[in-house]
């Protein structure tokens, strides 16, 4: 990805995690209200853009994705997961169709690799893929607004490429794990706007001029982990599925056809549970240490008797994902840990030679289990009385 101009604006400081673009421009913490209130933009250039043409784009996507696109109306954003044959997450794609062309923001070194995959898939469809990135980039805030005060909505086919995040509420035919009351997604009101790279120039100049604000990538992500939203590029591994992120109510339609992973998805809601599961982790901020995605989760039991002098009995029980230093809840992190984890065992976060002491939010519950109840099958031999 090539530098976005801004980056040139003042007090810039590139992202650690991606230096294309800005983690801060001098207080991350003023930034995030800013970003909260729907005042400011943030440059998500360095994600990816891949297009779809063709007439047979949304059946095609369809039997593909996890998600439905075979309604999708001009200007409706979806999010969908591709996954592998075990159900494991390969792709994250966030959706929108402008009548003419599917339009699939990702994670920017995603977007050559789901390229070249979808291109292998076209068969004899009357359907073309293209990668987009190096022409088109995005940007993001919480409003309209402050999307309108540093660039035009961009509508090649006349309709705005506007990619309104699915997160805020369950769509039809998903499923949550998490506690409805007071989730706080009903907070989050992300939307992407994907423009020509040429328009970077002019948010730039919309911000140098006092018409726009903007944030850094530092404030979108401790926003999106107070609200519990998972990412592609931080939470998921080789072996995540949908569930252990809590990602069926936004990303799975359960109610549409086959498609590579569908039998995993079905079996572990249905029948089963998610071997692991995410947590908010609310962390000590007494050392001022920030954990770093991949640092070990540990949870720390008492024996009944210990004996004098004895410490308690410590086992690696997850990964940190992400952390962030939120402008209200202070340091936090989400984490993925092993489905068996007591919602009130003490964790401890080892990070940089120092013990963090981490007290757990639960997003998917310890005791989630099965969607449906199976009946029991009586034992061979056994009368009923």
């Amino acid at each position: 990805m090539t530098t976005s101009p801004l980056l040139a604006l003042p007090g810039a400081v590139p992202a650690e995690s991606s230096p294309a673009v800005a983690g801060h421009y001098g207080n991350p913490m003023v930034e995030q209200r800013r970003l909260e209130r729907g005042e400011a933009i943030v440059d998500l250039s360095d994600r990816g853009v891949v297009t779809v043409t063709g007439p047979d784009r949304l059946s095609w996507l369809h039997s593909m994705a996890s998600q439905s696109f075979d309604r999708l109306s001009p200007g409706e954003g979806i999010e969908a997961l591709l996954l592998d044959a075990a159900g494991h997450i390969e792709h994250a794609v966030h959706a929108v169709d402008d009548g003419e062309t599917v339009w699939l923001v990702v994670e920017g070194d995603e977007a050559a690799s789901l390229a070249a995959w979808l291109d292998r898939m076209r068969f004899m469809l009357r359907v073309e893929v293209a990668d987009r990135s190096a022409e088109t980039a995005v940007l993001a805030a919480m409003s309209q607004a402050a999307l309108d005060a540093a660039v035009a909505a961009y509508a090649p086919a006349g309709v705005a490429l506007d990619w309104i995040d699915p997160w805020a509420a369950p769509r039809p035919g998903a499923h949550q794990y998490a506690e409805q009351a007071g989730h706080p997604a009903s907070d989050w009101r992300l939307i992407e706007r994907i423009v020509p790279r040429a328009a970077l120039a002019d948010a730039a100049d919309a911000v140098a001029a006092g018409r726009a604000q903007v944030a850094g990538a530092l404030a979108l992500d401790a926003l999106r982990i107070a609200a519990w939203r998972p990412r592609l590029a931080s939470e998921v591994d080789e072996k995540t599925i949908p569930h252990e992120l809590d990602w069926l109510r936004s990303a799975v339609d359960l109610g549409k056809g086959c498609y590579k992973g569908q039998e995993t998805v079905a079996k572990v809601l249905n029948l089963g549970r998610p071997p692991r599961r995410l947590v908010l982790l609310h962390l000590d901020g007494s050392d001022t240490v920030l954990p770093a995605p991949g640092d070990e989760v540990v949870g720390e039991k008492v024996r009944p008797e210990p004996a004098e002098g004895e410490s308690p009995e410590r086992k690696v029980v997850g990964r940190i994902t992400s952390s962030a230093m939120h402008h209200e809840l202070g340091p936090i992190a989400l984490a993925v840990v092993k489905r068996a984890v007591p919602a009130e065992l003490p964790l401890i976060v080892l990070s940089h030679g120092i013990d963090v002491a981490a007290a757990q939010v639960e997003i998917v519950p310890a005791g989630a289990g099965a969607a449906v109840e199976v009946p029991r099958l009586p034992r061979l031999g056994v009368r009923k009385p």
